[in-house]
C-alpha cells in the first residue's frame, strides 16, 4: 500500500484541523515515473473524462493474454469455459470492490455508463403503461436524453426541489393508478464542478413510496464520483435500484463499464422486448414468433451477445494494479481532495493588479472544498481579464496545449448546470445557437457572456506540481500584473505610404504556400485571390477537411501552379515509400482534361458532401487511386483531394463574426481606464464596417483574404528577441497571409495600425512589358500589347485574425515550436481572442470598370497601396 504523508508534511500549510482532514500521497512523484511516462512533461487535469492508465496495467494485462488461452464463452471447449470461469470471478470482484453482496445485486457488463443508461431506459420504455421520468439538474446529457422514451418527464432544479417532491408523495396516499412507472436520476457528483450530491435519496425515495405503493425507481450515476471516492453498497435497502459507472475512469483500462442492479428491483428490465446472442434457451423463428430468456441470472439475460471478455480480464489485472499503486479509493479520495482545495485556494487568491480576480470558480455554497464529503475533486471557472471582460475558453484551450497542459472546455456535457451558473435560459440557448456557437468551436463568447467553463479534475496520480504548474500558467498568459492609463499614439509624421512586399496563395487548404511572381499581375475575386484554397485534402471516411494544426505535415506539401502545363504540381518534402511518385498533377481547368503522364492519367471528379470548418459542402472529390496515394502516403491518413469551385452555386460564407453588417453587438464595456493586458496599442478595435452582409468564400477558414503588415511583424519579432532571446523568430510565412504589406520607408511604420483601418485601396499598372497575367478563368499567360492605365481595387477590412496554435508550426520543417503564439496570446489579445493581421474581402461596387473578375481587380507584388483609418481620410491625420 502506498505510503501517505500529511498536508502539513508535504505543504507548508498552518491549519492542523485541515492537516488531519487532507492526506497527500507523497509516492505520487515516485509512481509518476516508474507507472506513467506519458505524463513527462505534460499536465494531465481531465481525470473526469478519463484517468490514466499505469506501465504495469498494460504489462501485467498483456503477459496474462499471451500466457493463456481465452474463448468465446457460449461454447463448452477448455478455452471457452476459462474465460467463463474468470468472467464470472470478475463479476464477483467488481460487486465486492463496491461492497455490494451477490445476493442482493447483479452486475451486468456493459460499454460504459451511458450504455448501462440505455438498458435501463429500454426496459421502462417497454412498460405497457405510462412511464414517468425525473432527472436533476446537474444530471449528465446520457441521463437527460431517457426523458425522451418517458410519457412525462420532469427536471428538478436543485436539491431542494428533489428533497421536497419526495415528502409530497408521501402526502399523496395510495397510487389510484396502477399503470404508471417511474424513475427518477440523477448523478452522485457533478461532472461539472465535482458537488456531489445526497446518497441518501434512493433509499428516502424506496422508503416513501413502499409505504403509498408507488413504482418509481431510482438511478445514480455513479461514473464521477467512484473515479477518486469509494462508493458503498453495503445496506442494499438504502442503495439504488440501478447504478451505472465506467471502469475506466477508475483505472485508465479497460473501456467497460457496469450496471449494477437491485436483484429485488429488476422487475422493470424484464419489460424489455430485445433479445440476442447467449440470452435465449430457445428461439423459433419459421412458423411461429416464440422464445424463452434464461433464468438463472440477471445478468445472463442482458448481456446480449459475445461479452468483451479481453477487457474483462483486464478488469481483473487493473483491481490488482490499482491496489497495489494506491491502497484503496478512501486514499485516493484523501489525495485527491488536499489538491482540490489547494487548487482552488490558489485560484480563487489570483489577483490582477487592480484588484480584480482572474477567475470565477462555479462553486456551490453548500458544497466547500474544505468537505470532501460533498465536494469532489473538480473544478469548473471562468477568467477575465483586468476590465472584467471574459476570456474565451477556446484561447484558453490552445493556450495550455501549447504549455502541454490537458484540460476540458465548453458544455461538458451538462447543460443544467452551465446554464445555472451561467445564468443562461433556453431563450439564450437558442439565440446562441442561431449566433453559430456550437459544442467544440470557438464561439464561446456570445453578447460578451461565457457559453461554457473550464474544467480542472484531478485523479489518483497528479501531484502538487500540476497545481503549481497550472496556477503559473494563468499568471504567465492571464494576470494582468501592470495596469497602466491607456496611451494614444500619434501618428502624426508616420509612413503612411504602403505597397505590396509580395502575395501568396495556398492552393491545398493547409498545405504549403506559392508565392505568386513578382511580375505576375494575379486576379483577386469576391472569394479571394485566384486558385486559393480551391482544394483541400478530406479524411476518407468522414470526410472532414485535414487541418495543419493537427498533421503538421502538411506544411510539406508544397502545391505550385505551372502555367505552361496548365497544371497544379503537388510535391511533398519529405519521405514516401515507393512506388508513390515524387509530384502529381492536377488539371487547373474546371473541365474534366485528360492529363497523359504516369501519375495522373485517371483523373476524374464525382460530387459529393465534406465537412470543412463545420460547413456542409458539396465538392468536387478526385478518385484517382493515385491521387490518394500520394496523400495518404504523405500524411500517414487514408485522405483524397476535392475541390470547391468557384461560381454562382457558391454556397459557403465567411463566418458570422466577419459579416460586414457585423455581429451583434455586446454589452458596453465596464468603464475603466485600464488597457487589455500588454496590448499594442492599447485597446485595438475591431474593424466592422456596416455596409453589407456575408462575403462568399471557397475553402478558407474565415475570410477571402487575409493582410499582415511588415511594421507589425517586426514588432512581433523585436518582441520575441527581447523577452525569449533563444526563441526563433517569426516568418512571415507562419500566419499564411494572402497580401504582406511592406512600407516604402522601413522602421517608420506604425505596428498594428492595421486595426484601425476600414478599407484600402490597391492601385495597379501593368507595364508594357507585362507577360505573365493570371486570370482563374484562363490558365493560359497572355500578353499585352500596350500599357494600360492604373486601376484600383478596394478591400474593405473584416476584423482582426483571430490566431490558434498552427502559427507555431514553422511551415518550412512542420515543427511545432511555441512562438510566436506565446508572444501573441500576452501582447495581443482582443475581446478574448489572440489577434495577428486582419481579414479582408473585395468591394466589388468599386471597380474601376464594374466588371468583377476584369482588369480592375487585379493586383501584383510593388503596387502602391492606400489605405483609410478610423476618424481619418487616406493616408494620413483628418
Amino acid at each position: 500500500m502506498a505510503t501517505m504523508a500529511t498536508m502539513k508534511d508535504s505543504h507548508d500549510e498552518t491549519s492542523s484541523e485541515r492537516a488531519t482532514r487532507f492526506v497527500y500521497n507523497g509516492n505520487v512523484d515516485r509512481l509518476r515515473q516508474q507507472e506513467y511516462p506519458n505524463l513527462q512533461d505534460t499536465v494531465y487535469l481531465d481525470h473526469a473524462g478519463t484517468t490514466l492508465y499505469p506501465a504495469s496495467l498494460v504489462e501485467l494485462s498483456a503477459r496474462h493474454l499471451m500466457r493463456n488461452l481465452f474463448g468465446n464463452p457460449h461454447s463448452n471447449s477448455s478455452s471457452s469455459q476459462l474465460s467463463t470461469r474468470r468472467i464470472e470471478d470478475v463479476r464477483l470482484r467488481a460487486l465486492r470492490f463496491f461492497k455490494a453482496d451477490p445476493d442482493d445485486f447483479d452486475l451486468i457488463f456493459v460499454a460504459n455508463a451511458t450504455a448501462g443508461i440505455k438498458l435501463v431506459m429500454e426496459g421502462f420504455r417497454e412498460y405497457q403503461g405510462e412511464f414517468w421520468y425525473g432527472y436533476h439538474r446537474d444530471a449528465h446529457t446520457s441521463l437527460i436524453g431517457v426523458r425522451q422514451s418517458a410519457t412525462q418527464h420532469r427536471c428538478f432544479g436543485d436539491d431542494q426541489e428533489v428533497a421536497d417532491w419526495i415528502q409530497s408523495l408521501s402526502y399523496s396516499g395510495a397510487n389510484s393508478s396502477h399503470d404508471q412507472i417511474g424513475l427518477f436520476a440523477y448523478p452522485a457528483q457533478s461532472n461539472l464542478n465535482g458537488r456531489r450530491l445526497p446518497l441518501s435519496w434512493s433509499g428516502r425515495l424506496r422508503d416513501v413510496c413502499q409505504s403509498v405503493r408507488r413504482n418509481i425507481y431510482s438511478l445514480l450515476d455513479a461514473a464521477a464520483l467512484v473515479s477518486t471516492s469509494p462508493l458503498d453498497l453495503s445496506d442494499h435497502s438504502q442503495a439504488p435500484d440501478f447504478t451505472v459507472l465506467s471502469f475506466y475512469k477508475i483505472f485508465g483500462l479497460p473501456d467497460l463499464g457496469a450496471l449494477i442492479v437491485r436483484k429485488d428491483s429488476a422487475a422493470p428490465l424484464s419489460y424489455r422486448k430485445y433479445f440476442g446472442g447467449g440470452t435465449v434457451e430457445m428461439v423459433t423463428c419459421m412458423n411461429e414468433s416464440w422464445h424463452v430468456h434464461k433464468q438463472d441470472s440477471l445478468h445472463e439475460r442482458l448481456e446480449d451477445g459475445t461479452l468483451p471478455i479481453h477487457n474483462i480480464i483486464t478488469l481483473d489485472v487493473a483491481l490488482d494494479v490499482h491496489e497495489k499503486l494506491f491502497g484503496s479509493l478512501q486514499c485516493i479520495a484523501s489525495h485527491t481532495s488536499f489538491l482540490a482545495n489547494e487548487l482552488y485556494r490558489k485560484l480563487s487568491s489570483l489577483r490582477h493588479a487592480n484588484g480584480r480576480p482572474v477567475c470565477t470558480v462555479y462553486q456551490s455554497s453548500t458544497s466547500p472544498y474544505e468537505d470532501p464529503s460533498i465536494q469532489g475533486p473538480t473544478v469548473a471557472l471562468n477568467i477575465q481579464n483586468s476590465r472584467g471582460e471574459w476570456i474565451s475558453n477556446a484561447e484558453i484551450e490552445k493556450l495550455a496545449a501549447i504549455r502541454h497542459i490537458q484540460l476540458r472546455t465548453g458544455g461538458l456535457c451538462n447543460p443544467g448546470g452551465v446554464s445555472s451558473f451561467l445564468g443562461l435560459q433556453p431563450g439564450d440557448l437558442r439565440r446562441n445557437f442561431s449566433a453559430g456557437q456550437r459544442c467544440g468551436n470557438e464561439n464561446d463568447i456570445q453578447e460578451g457572456m461565457p457559453t461554457g467553463v473550464v474544467r480542472l479534475s484531478l485523479g489518483a496520480m497528479s501531484n502538487i506540481q500540476d497545481i503549481t504548474a497550472f496556477v503559473q500558467f494563468l499568471e504567465e498568459f492571464f494576470v494582468d500584473r501592470q495596469c497602466r492609463p491607456p496611451t494614444s499614439m500619434s501618428v502624426l509624421g508616420a509612413d503612411r505610404n504602403f505597397y505590396v512586399e509580395s502575395l501568396s496563395i495556398y492552393p491545398i487548404k493547409s498545405c504549403g504556400g506559392w508565392q505568386v511572381p513578382s511580375s505576375m499581375a494575379w486576379d483577386i475575386r469576391p472569394e479571394g485571390l485566384a486558385w486559393d484554397r480551391e482544394w483541400c485534402l478530406i479524411h476518407q471516411g468522414t470526410r472532414a477537411a485535414l487541418s495543419q494544426k493537427r498533421i503538421p505535415r502538411m506544411a510539406l506539401i508544397r502545391p505550385r501552379i505551372d502555367f505552361e502545363w496548365r497544371v497544379l504540381r503537388v510535391r511533398y518534402d519529405g519521405h514516401l515509400p515507393p512506388p508513390v511518385p515524387a509530384e502529381i498533377t492536377v488539371p487547373l481547368s474546371s473541365e474534366l482534361v485528360p492529363i497523359q503522364d504516369s501519375t495522373s492519367q485517371r483523373i476524374s471528379k464525382a460530387c459529393s458532401q465534406s465537412r470543412v470548418c463545420g460547413d456542409s459542402v458539396s465538392a468536387s472529390t478526385y478518385t484517382s487511386p493515385e491521387i490518394a496515394a500520394f496523400f495518404t502516403a504523405a500524411l500517414s491518413t487514408p485522405c483524397t483531394l476535392v475541390r470547391l469551385l468557384p461560381g454562382p452555386s457558391q454556397t459557403r460564407h465567411s463566418k458570422l463574426h466577419l459579416h460586414r453588417s457585423g455581429p451583434p453587438k455586446p454589452p458596453a464595456r465596464p468603464k475603466s481606464d485600464q488597457p487589455i493586458p500588454g496590448a499594442f496599442p492599447p485597446t485595438p478595435p475591431p474593424s466592422f464596417t456596416p455596409t453589407a452582409t456575408a462575403t462568399p468564400i471557397l475553402l478558407s477558414n474565415e475570410s477571402p483574404i487575409l493582410i499582415i503588415t511588415r511594421p507589425s511583424l517586426t514588432h512581433l519579432n523585436e518582441t520575441i528577441a527581447a523577452t525569449s532571446p533563444n526563441a526563433n523568430l517569426a516568418s512571415a510565412s507562419v500566419f499564411r497571409a494572402n497580401i504582406t504589406l511592406a512600407q516604402s520607408s522601413p522602421g517608420t511604420g506604425i505596428p498594428y495600425d492595421e486595426d484601425k483601418w476600414t478599407s484600402l485601396r490597391i492601385l495597379h499598372t501593368p507595364p508594357p512589358s507585362q507577360k505573365n497575367l493570371c486570370t482563374s478563368q484562363q490558365a493560359q499567360p497572355q500578353a499585352q500589347s500596350s500599357p494600360k492605365k492604373e486601376t484600383t481595387t478596394t478591400l474593405t477590412i473584416l476584423a482582426p485574425c483571430r490566431r490558434c496554435q498552427m502559427i507555431s508550426i514553422n511551415q518550412e520543417t512542420a515543427q511545432r515550436t511555441q512562438e510566436p503564439f506565446v508572444t501573441l496570446a500576452k501582447t495581443r489579445r482582443v475581446d478574448g481572442k489572440v489577434v495577428f493581421g486582419v481579414h479582408c474581402c473585395l468591394d466589388v461596387e468599386c471597380g474601376d470598370d464594374g466588371e468583377v473578375g476584369g482588369a480592375g481587380t487585379r493586383i501584383r507584388v510593388g503596387d502602391r497601396v492606400v489605405v483609410a483609418r478610423k476618424g481619418e481620410g487616406e493616408g494620413g491625420v483628418i
